[in-house]
């Protein structure tokens, strides 16, 4: 399965309010951590393979495959930012980062956009200036920031667009939400690169004939559209430059 596939999907819409930024008894370490090495869920948000927390203001977005009602991507977003969050099998003896950072950055450079290595929070990473055409035919450029990390057996991946892409004060509450994220692996054999399954969490599973109920309810609110997933080509919010 590539790295980054694109399926026909609706996305749907959670919104995630406030959850503690750090647990006293948790150990001050950065970024995602393995299952192995959390005791329970702990509050967090069960997407299958990703458990992740939320902060004050934050909206998780799940794009699903409706022919398969599969997740194929998730997305946390806050104010004009987003990170698109995934998690990869990977090879236990070595870890993929590195080559995939190039490959990423060759695909950039092909496509006429510019990518260099950056040295932040979690390690190496790749800011970019994404190309697409406008309407008016000039390009456009939309930053992103890719970040990776190897885990025992998974890689994990983040794309940062909007502001958050190149403004630190906006990156920062992304990278805190890393620092919560856990990986959940599991035993079956997988293919390194193969894509490792997300899941609806239960208060987020409901129907487009559920639409509308949700705050009467005192739940989640949701919204279906039809819509692809956000893929390292394709802008969501965003700061562009023209030329």
């Amino acid at each position: 399965m590539g790295l980054f596939g694109r399926k026909k999907n609706a996305p749907v819409e959670d919104e995630v309010d406030s959850t503690p930024a750090i647990a006293e008894d948790e150990p001050v370490t950065r970024g995602p951590r393995d299952r192995s090495q959390v005791p329970d869920q702990e509050g967090r948000v069960d997407l299958g393979s990703i458990w992740l927390r939320g902060v004050q203001g934050m909206e998780l977005r799940l794009e699903v495959d409706d022919e398969r009602q599969k997740v194929v991507g998730a997305q946390l977003v806050i104010g004009d930012s987003q990170m698109q969050v995934q998690a990869y099998a990977a090879p236990k003896s070595s870890g993929i980062w590195d080559e995939i950072r190039d490959e990423i950055a060759q695909n950039v450079a092909t496509n006429g956009g510019t990518a260099e290595e950056v040295e932040g929070p979690l390690g190496t990473e790749l800011h970019a200036r994404m190309p697409s055409r406008a309407a008016n035919g000039r390009t456009v450029f939309s930053p992103a920031r890719f970040v990776g990390v190897d885990g025992p057996r998974w890689f994990f991946r983040a794309v940062l667009s909007g502001r958050a892409a190149i403004d630190e004060a906006a990156a920062a509450p992304f990278y805190g939400l890393l620092d919560h994220v856990v990986v959940v692996r599991g035993d079956a054999p997988m293919a390194p690169r193969e894509v490792l399954a997300l899941t609806l969490p239960k208060n987020a599973a409901r129907t487009p004939s559920d639409e509308g109920s949700a705050d009467d309810e005192g739940g989640p609110s949701e919204s279906h559209e039809s819509g692809e997933p956000l893929s390292p080509f394709e802008r969501g919010p965003e700061i562009t430059e023209t030329r």
